[in-house]
């Protein structure tokens, strides 16, 4: 946003390689991505290519044909669907004189702007340096002067970019530091919290799928819900008390999304790491999504990715009023309700919801603190105390 809060206007560009589809979802995907941000899209272009060229990304004649529709001012920028290199970044800037961005840095800056708690901030800053480290070959003139001289910082003829990734891998290396302690911290307070009989679930999905809308229907906790991406980037835990009386730990987690930065997933394994030792998972599908299935198998991947492949997990297939369908169940082969249809603004399905999540409880906690059975009795000590 600029000073005078007008927003930002710019041109979506998809591009697809090699004759692989890239249809209008994705460029729908990175529309609300870039309204999430406080962006304006203004117009969107596909551009078709059988590869990557080195210098502009989508070719010379494509980049001088969309050149033609930026003079006027009614641009401000132009958001690639992909990662660009730095190269093809800074040639694009050069060309176009405005600032061009790839889908990359347009999710580092929402996780920068939405991360509230002091461990997802780190996090977030993490990743951005070490992206910004990659770009360091960008070549800009004030990253080619030497500094001379006796005393000046960074030794005598060292170039600034030295200086610079210098400067960005000592503050890399603290906060990774920094991390690991709270990561340290969190081990600790798991082996106590795991030393009482808790149930933990934590909720998964893909951006905007519902979870925390979800979160608050089943906790009444109250907490921020929007409908847009990455509303919520840090992990909140709340007790959630059932019919029974037991009570089960529920954690809220960040949304997953196609080609989440690489940097993000290396930057939020600790984080991720709840989602891993969960008793149970609720993957949150967005069931009026019309790409709900490539969301589905995305979520799947990063929770491989993680470690949490084999957790147990209920589908739930959320937003049911506005996919225009009925509350449901459905089992798998033996009977175990493993999917179901709700929606978390009505409260239609919550409650079979619950008994479910319920019924898996008790299974746990048979199966955790079942009293093994006493071995059979040998027939000749039954014998002789008979005799």
């Amino acid at each position: 946003m600029s000073a005078n809060h007008t927003p930002v206007r710019c041109l979506l560009v998809g591009v697809a390689f090699g004759g692989r589809p890239r249809g209008e979802d994705s460029l729908d995907e990175l529309d609300a991505l870039a309204r999430s941000a406080g962006l304006d899209p203004q117009s969107r272009i596909i551009v078709r290519r059988a590869r990557p060229d080195a210098a502009m990304c989508i070719g010379s004649g494509k980049a001088d044909e969309i050149g033609a529709m930026l003079p006027g001012g009614a641009i401000d920028l132009v958001l690639f669907d992909h990662e660009i290199s730095p190269v093809q970044q800074r040639n694009l800037n050069q060309l176009w004189k405005v600032p061009v961005m790839d889908r990359t840095e347009l999710i580092l800056d929402i996780f920068a702007r939405r991360a509230r708690s002091h461990e997802g901030k780190l996090q977030v800053e993490l990743a951005r340096l070490e992206h910004l480290q990659a770009r360091l070959v960008r070549g800009w003139t004030h990253l080619e002067r030497q500094r001379g001289g006796i005393g000046v910082r960074g030794g005598p003829g060292e170039k600034q970019i030295e200086l610079d990734r210098r400067m960005l891998g000592d503050r890399v290396r603290r906060l990774r530091t920094q991390l690991e302690q709270l990561k340290r911290q969190r081990r600790t307070r798991r082996r106590a919290r795991d030393r009482r009989p808790a149930f933990a679930i934590s909720l998964v999905g893909y951006t905007n799928a519902g979870k925390s809308t979800l979160f608050n229907r089943l906790t009444k906790a109250g907490t921020y819900a929007a409908d847009q991406l990455f509303a919520t980037l840090d992990t909140l835990t709340r007790k959630l008390r059932l019919a029974s009386g037991a009570e089960v730990v529920l954690s809220d987690t960040v949304g997953f999304v196609r080609e989440l930065p690489h940097q993000l997933v290396e930057a939020f394994t600790a984080t991720l790491e709840e989602t891993a030792e969960a008793d149970l998972l609720l993957h949150v599908v967005d069931a009026s999504a019309p790409d709900r299935d490539e969301q589905i198998a995305e979520v799947e991947r990063v929770l491989a990715e993680i470690g949490a492949g084999d957790v147990p997990r209920l589908t739930v297939m959320n937003k049911i009023d506005a996919a225009g369908l009925e509350p449901r169940v459905a089992a798998d082969a033996c009977g175990s309700i493993d999917r179901l249809w709700v929606s978390a603004v009505s409260g239609a399905g919550i409650d079979a919801l619950r008994e479910t999540i319920e019924a898996r409880v008790a299974q746990w906690r048979a199966q955790r603190f079942a009293v093994p059975a006493a071995a059979p009795e040998d027939p000749a000590e039954i014998g002789a105390r008979a005799g």
